[in-house]
């Protein structure tokens, strides 16, 4: 049976996080072991990526029904002056708070890369729960984090239950093999691994932090 994939973007979203997702599950579906789908869906018709190329998303969120799906995929994004998107306004509306719910509530993965990790503890589902955030600058994001009740780790990925959350655009690729695993099994990502030829991080990598103690 193919399992399903939604892609949430907001407007501002990060190309490489996103693309992430589309590579490793477009291989998967190509070459693994069982059949996969991905769709995107947004708030709007047309968004804009984080350095200005516009995107249409397959569907509206309005269109989406949770439980034609298997998993949550979340790419990060920036909501900055002088660039297109406002990611925040978007991760934090309710349309995608309740999307966030929904998967997490029936127990279904839940994959966010850098700070789309915000989006999912705004919508409630980070709290007492070990997770990550991108926080080089100042540490305002990690502040964000733990404000939502998130007990922040300072690793590349982190896993906690059905939840993946992740430390900035680096990480997208190992976001999603790691649902590729929480969906298929390890020795599918594994072997999808290796027909991308995308070598497995040194151990060293997995507990690395961003900002040196």
């Amino acid at each position: 049976m193919t399992k399903k994939i939604l892609l949430l973007l907001a407007d501002g979203f990060e190309p490489m996080e996103a693309a992430g997702f589309t590579d490793v599950l477009g291989w998967a579906n190509l070459d693994g072991a069982v059949p996969l789908k991905t769709v995107s869906a947004a708030l709007h018709d047309t968004i804009h990526a984080t350095f200005a190329y516009r995107v249409q998303p397959e569907k509206l969120l309005k269109q989406i029904d949770a439980s034609d799906f298997d998993a949550l995929a979340i790419p990060g994004g920036m909501d900055r002056g002088g660039m297109h998107g406002g990611f925040y306004k978007d991760a934090y509306s309710g349309a995608f708070q309740q999307v966030i719910q929904d998967f997490n509530a029936a127990g279904k993965p839940v994959a966010a890369v850098c700070v789309a990790s915000l989006a999912l503890g705004a919508a409630g589902v980070l709290r007492g729960k070990r997770a990550t955030v991108y926080h080089q600058v100042g540490g305002k994001r990690r502040a964000e984090l733990e404000g939502f009740g998130a007990h922040f780790v300072d690793q590349p990925v982190v896993q906690d239950a059905n939840i993946i959350t992740s430390t900035g655009p680096g990480t997208a690729v190992e976001v999603a093999f790691s649902l590729l695993e929480k969906l298929t099994s390890k020795d599918n990502s594994d072997h999808v691994r290796r027909l991308m030829r995308q070598p497995t991080p040194a151990p060293n990598w997995y507990v690395t932090p961003q900002v040196n103690p």
